[in-house]
């Protein structure tokens, strides 16, 4: 058994804790991607809010039906901010039109892995919508933040000068 908020104890793989776990570790991965020096400044600010207003979002998924979270969250102002850097980059990057392998360098695959555990920690969060809902937001926010993540591991090619590995 471990805790929600609030002290309500639940068992270990309750959905809850799963999604959280899984938040946790996307977080926990996004650090890593702060601190990798091939990862450009330009990029830091935004991955530092993402693990900020991730640790807010799984406040909200562990608190109880019955409980208020006092943390706000600002997944609104946040995916909306993503979505303006999305649209700047991909206005300066190749269009690709094939799905790509996620590879290329050290630092892409790194974000590809990011953006499969935002996928997950989305599918997730569906789980938990079922029986526990969660706020419409996040739920954008999280698919929102996997194509972050895509627009940014093509970023990353482009500046190593490294050719997206196309799958067939």
């Amino acid at each position: 058994m471990t805790s929600l908020r609030g002290g309500v104890r639940v068992p270990k793989d309750d959905v809850r804790i799963e999604a959280n776990g899984t938040i946790d570790l996307l977080n926990a991965l996004i650090g890593k991607l702060r601190v990798m020096p091939e990862i450009s400044d330009e990029w830091k600010p935004y991955l530092q809010d993402i693990q900020k207003e991730l640790m807010t979002v799984m406040s909200h998924v562990a608190t109880p039906k019955d409980k208020t979270n006092p943390r706000t969250l600002h997944v609104v102002e946040l995916t909306v901010r993503m979505e303006q850097k999305m649209d700047e980059v991909m206005a300066k990057i190749e269009e690709h039109t094939h799905f790509i392998l996620p590879t290329g360098s050290l630092a892409s695959a790194e974000i590809h892995i990011a953006r499969t555990i935002a996928r997950q920690a989305e599918r997730r969060l569906w789980t938990v919508n079922r029986n526990y809902p969660i706020d419409p937001s996040v739920m954008q926010f999280m698919n929102r933040l996997s194509d972050f993540l895509f627009v940014m591991t093509k970023e990353q090619l482009q500046r190593e000068n490294v050719q997206p590995e196309n799958w067939k």
